[in-house]
């Protein structure tokens, strides 16, 4: 089947995208399943919130480059083992400014997506995160979508600083983080689409990289 040029062009776009957030995390092992679950995670929620086709192929793409800004912070301080000192704590908070400063100014309607997604993952409904302090509704959609991927495939994922959270009780955590930690009805319809997070998980657990591309 011969591929249309509009189809081409997202089919590179995409694999660009994956090119650039692999380099970013080379060294860590764990980043291409994780980047990769994250994405279908949004891709689901963002879904099954009603948002249109278009707009959920963007967000899930872009959110593939949320940790993009680690690619300017030391090594000591993205890959050590134990608690992170509270200079060193601010210091991986740049990790958020560093991407959106490295995205900022794109043409492309996923990169600038990738933007805002950058710099608001770790941002919180309850205005407890950074790096603005953002409050509800004030932090963008993407970013409060991809903040529940990324904190529920940390949880459920052994590093090497930490151990893994079985996922019953990281389902709790997200549940009892509605309204707190995170959008509630970003949380809800997690909440009801729980079998189908799992079985993203399962599928995406240990795929390779190339595999994926």
């Amino acid at each position: 089947m011969k591929l249309h040029t509009g189809e081409l062009k997202e089919k590179e776009l995409l694999d660009s995208i994956r090119r650039m957030a692999a380099m970013a995390e080379y060294r860590d092992p764990d980043a291409a399943t994780h980047r990769e679950r994250v994405r279908s995670f949004s891709f689901l929620i963002a879904r099954c919130m009603g948002l249109a086709s278009p707009e959920v192929e963007i967000l899930a793409n872009a959110s593939l480059l949320h940790d993009i800004g680690k690619v300017g912070l030391p090594e000591a301080v993205n890959f050590k083992s134990g608690d992170l000192s509270p200079y060193e704590w601010e210091m991986m908070k740049r990790h958020t400014t560093i991407g959106a400063s490295i995205l900022k100014g794109s043409p492309s309607v996923v990169l600038q997506a990738a933007e805002i997604i950058a710099l608001t993952h770790h941002e919180r409904w309850d205005g407890s995160g950074y790096p603005n302090g953002l409050k509800g509704e004030e932090i963008p959609l993407s970013g409060r979508i991809c903040a529940l991927a990324d904190v529920f495939d940390a949880l459920t994922t052994r590093r090497t600083y930490k151990a893994e959270v079985p996922v019953e009780e990281a389902i709790k955590m997200v549940a009892d983080s509605g309204g707190l930690l995170f959008d509630p009805q970003v949380v809800n319809v997690f909440l009801e689409h729980q079998l189908d997070i799992l079985r993203i998980r399962s599928a995406n657990l240990s795929r390779p990289l190339l595999e994926m591309q």
